[in-house]
This record gives C-alpha cells, structure tokens and sequence, in this order.
C-alpha cells in the first residue's frame, strides 16, 4: 500500500506541516495498561515500520506511556526519521510506581516531561506538544481549570526553540480561547466518537480556523445498544466495527485527524482498510442516531 491509497486525503497542520489525516497512535505499544515494556517488542517494531512503509506520516507519542518506553520504540524503529514525519507527544501527566496517571502540570514537571521527549525520542526540538489537561480524577474528563500558567510554561519553550507547534488535549471550549490568547495552538486532542459527541460544535469552530481536531477512543464509552448498531452497520458493510468508526470520523469533517493505535501490523492494516470505506448517507445517518 502506498501513500496515495491511504484514506482521508492530506491537511495542512501548520505553515510548515502536512499530513496525511490517517496517522497513527504509538500507545499500545507499551505493554499492558500502557505501562512497562511491550509484550512483543519486535512486532512494536514492525508495527511503526509499516505505518511509514504504508505512508503514515503523522504519529502520536507521549514520554508517559511505559513511562519512556513507547518514546523508545519509536527511535529505535524510525531513526534516522524520514523527512516528512510528524511527532507529536504530550505532557501534563506521569505515572507513578504502580501505574497509576497523575498530573504533572508544574513549571519544572513540563520542562522536564519536554527535556525527556527530546532525549528519548533522539530530537534536539519537537514537532508538536499537546498540553495534556489533567482532572486527577477520569483522565479523559475536562478540567474546568484555567491552564494558562502552564500553557505559557511550554509556549515559553516554544520561544526558546524546543517546541515547533502546540496544542492542548482534554480541553473544553473555554481552555481552547484560552490557550490561543496566550499562543497559537494547531490541534486539540479530546475524546470524540460516533456515541459522544459533545464536542460537535468546538469540532466546527476549529474546522472554521483550519485547526486539527484529533479524536481518542473512537470505541470508547459505547453503551451495548448503541455497540449492536456499529456492528450491524460493519456487518451489512462487510467490515470491522473500528473501520466504520474510523470511517464515520473522516467523514464528520475535514479537520478530523485519525490516530488508532494497535501492536499487531494486522491490526494496522486491517485499520486503514477499514478507515477506507465509503459510508452511504443511510449508514451515515444510522450512525448519527446512536448519539449520546
């Protein structure tokens, strides 16, 4: 499979950034619960290789997951990195001994969680860091929080050259208003997917400023009912409840970047198969009816 064939054309992430909008996230390549090594550490391997080889240029990383241990997968897998390959990590959090997510938003935890990413991701600047707003309660709800001592912490590193780009993931509306008055943001990372849908309307505030959204737990937070109307869709498609998720997420709008992660190179593949399919305006409306 080459570039030409992956789903969901290009966007432009910033003045000097393009990807292609199926990209790739680099969490499960650590090992159980996203923590400690992988249980196959040759597949994780193989697992990057072929993304790039498939023509993913777009991956999703954090210094947090293992801790330190997917970061390393990816150097030792990627570099020297291809010239149009886009990093992007995060900080804002740490995993204590048990593997536990905690924040970790202070002044000298992100500039350490940044110092990290750049040794051992093998980079002397990234591409992209996403603040990651912490609740300390469930990771994937929104603080309501102001973020804007932190934010200026790593826009102040932006200033200073180790960070190209930023963003913000777990953010609601007001954190995204936020954050753009204290420096331009080229992304927002949040939970989204066919059954949770209450970022809608930010989804189309950003599609309006040519912002990237990127979508987590495209599976996530399905009730049973609303899982037997995914799978009845795939089956009468004759494809994965994943492909159709990932597929209706490409379709939802053309600032929708995609980072399915998996270990397995089947799983990948079968991944951007999947995300290929063109859902007809009755199984597109089906869908939109399971919303939550």
């Amino acid at each position: 499979m080459t570039d030409n064939t992956l789903p969901g054309d290009i966007f432009q992430l910033a003045d000097d950034i393009t990807v292609h909008r199926m990209g790739y996230g680099a969490m499960q390549l650590a090992g159980p619960g996203v923590f400690g090594p992988p249980k196959d550490y040759d597949e994780a391997i193989a697992v990057l290789r072929k993304a790039t080889e498939m023509g993913i240029d777009h991956i999703d990383t954090s210094d947090f997951y293992g801790p330190h241990v997917t970061n390393k997968i990816i150097k030792d897998a990627l570099r020297p990195y291809p010239d149009n390959l886009t990093i992007v990590t995060k900080v804002g959090a740490k995993r204590d001994d048990r593997g536990n997510w905690l924040p970790a938003a202070s002044a000298d935890e992100l500039r350490h969680a940044v110092r990290d990413n750049l040794d051992n991701l093998g980079l002397d600047v990234l591409d992209v860091v996403n603040f990651r707003i912490h609740s300390g309660e469930d990771p994937s709800s929104p603080s309501k929080d102001s973020i804007a001592e932190p934010f200026g912490v790593l826009a102040e590193m932006q200033r200073g050259g180790l960070i190209k780009h930023l963003g913000i993931s777990t953010a609601t509306a007001e954190q995204v208003a936020e954050a753009q008055a204290i420096a331009p943001i080229i992304c927002v990372q949040n939970m989204y997917n066919i059954a949770n849908r209450g970022d809608d309307e930010l989804i189309d505030s950003l599609a309006r400023q040519n912002i990237a959204y990127v979508p987590y737990f495209p599976l996530g937070g399905f009730s049973p009912l609303q899982s037997e109307t995914l799978n009845s869709v795939a089956q009468r498609l004759a494809t994965s409840p994943m492909g159709v998720a990932l597929a209706w997420l490409l379709q939802r709008s053309p600032n929708i970047l995609l980072i399915p992660g998996t270990s397995s190179v089947s799983h990948l593949q079968e991944n951007v198969a999947g995300a290929s399919v063109e859902l007809p305006q009755d199984a597109i409306e089906e869908l939109n009816s399971i919303a939550g």
